[in-house]
């Protein structure tokens, strides 16, 4: 999976749950002010009900872009 980024395989079930495609996702994670990882997180559970996991992995998916750029 050295290819891939963390997180991507929910990607079609996060879509499919909450209605947004991932790509608003990501625009909201970066527009946040938040920069921590967990934080990030307990945000999007918090303010727009994601699961854990769901959550977990858009954030990680997200800062690994970031980090690769």
């Amino acid at each position: 999976m050295a290819g891939s980024l963390q997180g991507s395989a929910y990607f079609p079930s996060i879509e499919e749950k909450y209605g947004r495609p991932i790509a608003e996702w990501k625009g909201l994670i970066r527009s946040s002010p938040l920069t921590k990882h967990m934080e990030l997180v307990s945000w999007l559970k918090a303010e727009h009900g994601l699961g854990h996991g769901h959550a977990n992995a858009l954030i990680a998916h997200t800062l690994a872009e970031d980090k690769a750029k």
